[in-house]
């Protein structure tokens, strides 16, 4: 990272203003930095600046970068897709799984905290598709099924609902589908008033989620810069 203190204040900046823009109070929005195929020493950079949340998109990196740095006493949250066979690794690692989309993950995910004697904290995935009901192809349970699993979820003793996640169509413009998301997560929180969250928006989008009603934005490119200069693996 060339400058984290110039680009956390950059991001921070943006949420505020999307916020006040929205008629809502910034301290509504937490940052959640996605650090992934980035070095420790830039997830150390952002730490030093006061950044307490950040993500993985893969376990393997999750599970490295979060016990390497366990003296920081970060939280570590997963977006990316989790296989039933690797939960055990995020459930010890005391993670967020922010991409909980089918049933038999929860029962998996349920059963390994409850053996550890812990409870993880998930969000529900979405799916918001895209123009004319194509499949965005980007995870989540389809929206029809959302509260059902979110129901599934909250059964459970070693699992605490946050709420909902998703990411905006690859396709169109990302409010309308934020705003479809909203909706879904107040049905959610009608049923269950602790999931009172709503992960959405990241650095291309962040504006349009922050009004559609996030109290989660997923950054990483704004932050650390393109991906593709640290992986040196394309886009």
């Amino acid at each position: 990272m060339k400058d984290p203190a110039g680009a956390l204040a950059a991001v921070r900046a943006r949420v505020d203003a999307a916020a006040r823009s929205a008629g809502r109070d910034p301290a509504e929005v937490a940052l959640l930095a996605v650090s992934k195929t980035w070095p420790v020493a830039d997830v150390v950079a952002l730490a030093e600046l006061g950044q307490r949340e950040f993500a993985e998109n893969k376990v393997q990196d999750l599970v490295a970068k979060a016990e390497e740095l366990a003296h920081l006493d970060l939280r570590w949250h997963l977006v990316g897709q989790l296989q039933r066979n690797k939960a055990t690794a995020v459930v010890g690692v005391g993670a967020v799984v922010q991409s909980v989309d089918r049933v038999s993950l929860v029962e998996r995910l349920a059963g390994v905290a409850e053996r550890a004697e812990l409870v993880t904290e998930v969000f529900v995935q979405v799916d918001l598709g895209g123009p004319e009901g194509r499949t965005a192809a980007r995870g989540g349970v389809a929206p029809e099924h959302a509260a059902e699993l979110a129901d599934e979820v909250a059964g459970h003793p070693s699992l605490r609902l946050r709420g909902l996640m998703a990411v905006a169509p690859r396709e169109g413009a990302p409010g309308p589908a934020f705003e479809r998301l909203a909706a879904l997560a107040a049905r959610v929180r009608s049923d269950h008033p602790g999931a009172a969250e709503l992960s959405a928006g990241m650095s291309a989008d962040l504006e349009a989620a922050v009004a559609a009603g996030a109290t989660l934005v997923r950054v990483g490119t704004a932050l650390f810069g393109d991906r593709a200069l640290a992986s040196g693996s394309g886009p």
